[in-house]
């Protein structure tokens, strides 16, 4: 032993084993950031890639686009396995996916980049791909990848063929006039189908049937081909290394050591350690630390080039300091800032709220530091006399919404009260008076509490959107119906071809936003997908409906709703209430309300004491006064009596539940 006998026995007492027996890599008791920061020195001292061998005409950058499902994450292993990227094996599943909600569900959620080295007929190529995902509610996450890009590969399943994300995906590619490689997954099924998915592909994309690509991703089949037609078909970046530096940071995360890790696309210039560089958007200056590329994960490199993709540390500690859609240029050679992107729409608006208000500080770190990785939320301070302080956030959808609680709870640590999703209305002012106080004659109404009284209003607005339905033509009449029940109006109806039927419809966004999704894939035994995009607003028959308990109205209870829909809203919201509320020593009643008009109602009965158990034969006139006297003390206790709603009882009420 390289100590004495009786230090080595001391040591093995105190740690473990003695130095000498230590063996490579950080010790199981080295503290967590000095273990954190001996990886970081490891990593630094890997050895660099020089990226000046691979100049702007071998560069690739293209993303996979597709429906839920359809299998681009698959693809995306098998072309990461045949570049030598990754080590094959067989646990090589969803290796893009990093989030532990994207492996518990199965979907992606965050856009990720990988750049894959690849010899084609003698040439060394630099493909940067961009694997983004398939639901509605992270469109956002597609649109910002295909900035940075070329070109897709457009992935369709041979068992499903073209379904309603599979069209919205095409479109921002064709918009962004994106070179489009069409590729049929899934030909290895037992029901696959290419011909008849090459058919739909050629109707709605008049992309000809010569051009795509029958591929298994699973089994690894053809695979080399899409690389082919990758390097064919997708032109290299039109930038110029000679250009001053302008860098894109498409996304961002954070790192506990290393402060803010940029996801840069270089459009102009080069960009190495030691550069000083400025953000367009905060004006600040930084000092760039660490550049390199995801391969998929981090390379360090000596220099990213015009047309690259990589990643960038400069020192940001701060969240706010690193905006998607930011410009980066080099200090004291400003140049004209990218168009950025557009800023993502709340669709779905949700109270949170810290379960404990002592909690709240560390709520409010959790969600700036996540909001920084998913910039699509967005987010204002709000308070409840109910549940205290807290916020109100916006978000895309409703699994958008799920997906960031989980993310709280799982990267965060944190537990939170989410109550009810509601959507953003509209009201046109009438009143000088109140257009003079809100400076503006077209208010938007988040909160309940701010609906302005019907006088005041010339009209309402609610939000609506396009829906796309595609379904087996058996279903149309089911759905048909649905969309009815849901105040849709139909729009455009198109067969893709003998099976599949194509179905646009304008909907209100408040009738879909928490069931109907359920409701149609439980209609079509789960065949027909939705997809949704803003469609304005219209004139509606807004009211705002109060709950009223013994005559008082309870303002976190208060909702805004169409006139058809009150009576059942009222109805169900009065009878949770009823199970909610514990029972009192006087009656209650529980009332939905639309202005002074009751619309809906439920008695909670009085414990009540038997004040004629004492009576065992007699006159009737005894027992009538025993139970008079009694009625008149509940009667004044009601008066006189507070209902106290308790906290729980609010979270039960306004919390979405899947029984609504």
């Amino acid at each position: 032993m390289a100590l004495g006998s009786r230090t080595a026995l001391w040591w093995a007492r105190l740690r473990g084993p003695c130095p000498a027996a230590v063996p490579r890599g950080p010790p199981a008791w080295l503290p967590a950031g000095l273990a954190a920061c001996r990886r970081l020195h490891s990593s630094s001292d890997k050895e660099k890639i020089d990226m000046s061998t691979y100049p702007v005409e071998s560069i690739r950058n293209f993303s996979i686009i597709a429906h839920v499902d359809h299998g681009k994450s698959t693809l995306a292993d098998r072309l990461l396995e045949i570049t030598g990227t990754i080590a094959k094996t067989d646990r090589n599943k969803q290796v893009l996916d990093k989030l532990q909600v994207e492996r518990e569900r199965g979907i992606t959620v965050k856009a990720q980049s990988a750049s894959l080295f690849y010899n084609h007929e003698g040439v060394n190529y630099l493909l940067n791909l961009i694997d983004t995902p398939g639901h509605v509610d992270f469109n956002y996450e597609v649109s910002r990848s295909l900035s940075a890009c070329q070109g897709v590969i457009l992935v369709v399943d041979a068992n499903e063929g073209i379904q309603a994300q599979t069209v919205a995906n095409f479109y921002l590619a064709f918009e962004a006039q994106l070179a489009i490689i069409p590729v049929i997954n899934k030909i290895d099924l037992k029901n696959a189908d290419p011909e008849r998915v090459e058919k739909q592909i050629q109707k709605l994309f008049d992309i000809p049937v010569s051009e795509c690509i029958r591929i298994s991703a699973k089994q690894g089949t053809n695979i080399e081909k899409v690389l082919e037609k990758v390097i064919e078909k997708i032109p290299p970046p039109h930038f110029n290394t000679t250009d001053p530096l302008k860098a894109l940071v498409f996304d961002s995360t954070f790192d506990h050591y290393r402060g803010v890790i940029a996801n840069i696309a270089v459009f102009g210039g080069e960009i190495q350690k030691g550069h000083k560089i400025v953000s367009a958007h905060t004006k600040k200056r930084y000092e760039v630390n660490e550049v390199g590329i995801l391969t998929p994960n981090e390379q360090p490199t000596h220099k990213l080039y015009a047309g690259q993709v990589g990643y960038l540390i400069a020192g940001m500690k701060e969240v706010t300091e690193a905006q998607i859609g930011d410009t980066l240029f080099m200090y004291k050679q400003p140049v004209e800032p990218l168009p950025g992107f557009k800023s993502a729409k709340p669709m779905v608006f949700a109270g949170m709220y810290p379960v404990d208000q002592t909690e709240y500080n560390n709520l409010k770190s959790a969600l700036e530091r996540l909001t920084l990785n998913d910039s699509s939320v967005t987010v204002h301070r709000d308070s409840s006399l109910a549940l205290g302080a807290g916020w109100r956030l916006g978000f895309l959808g409703l699994l958008h919404m799920e997906v960031f609680n989980q993310r709280l709870e799982q990267e965060y640590n944190m537990s939170v009260i989410l109550t009810a999703p509601t959507v953003p209305y509209k009201a046109i002012l009438s009143s000088a008076k109140l257009i003079k106080d809100y400076g503006k004659a077209e208010i938007t109404i988040i909160n309940p509490a701010q609906f302005p009284d019907k006088l005041l209003v010339s009209e309402y607005l609610e939000p609506t959107v396009l829906g796309t339905i595609v379904t087996p033509h058996e279903y149309i009449g089911k759905i048909i119906v649905l969309c009815q029940d849901r105040r849709a109006v139909q729009k455009d109806m198109l067969y893709i071809d003998e099976h599949r039927v194509m179905l646009k419809y304008l909907f209100p966004l408040n009738e879909i936003v928490v069931d109907f999704y359920d409701a149609l894939k439980s209609l079509s035994s789960g065949y027909a997908s939705f997809d949704y995009e803003d469609a304005g607003y219209q004139a509606a028959d807004l009211i705002k409906m109060d709950i009223l308990l013994n005559g008082n109205p309870v303002e976190e209870l208060a909702t805004i709703i169409h006139r058809d829909k009150a009576y059942a809203t009222g109805k169900f919201l009065c009878e949770r209430l009823k199970d909610a509320i514990p029972r009192q020593l006087f009656e209650i009643a529980i009332q939905a309300a639309i202005g002074k008009k009751i619309i809906a109602r439920e008695t909670l009965k009085a414990y009540r004491k038997n004040v004629v158990a004492k009576c065992y034969g007699g006159d009737i006139t005894r027992r009538m006064k025993l139970l008079k006297r009694q009625a008149e003390g509940k009667k004044l206790m009601r008066k006189i009596g507070n209902v106290e709603v308790p906290r729980d009882a609010f979270i039960r009420v306004l919390k979405r539940q899947s029984d609504k």
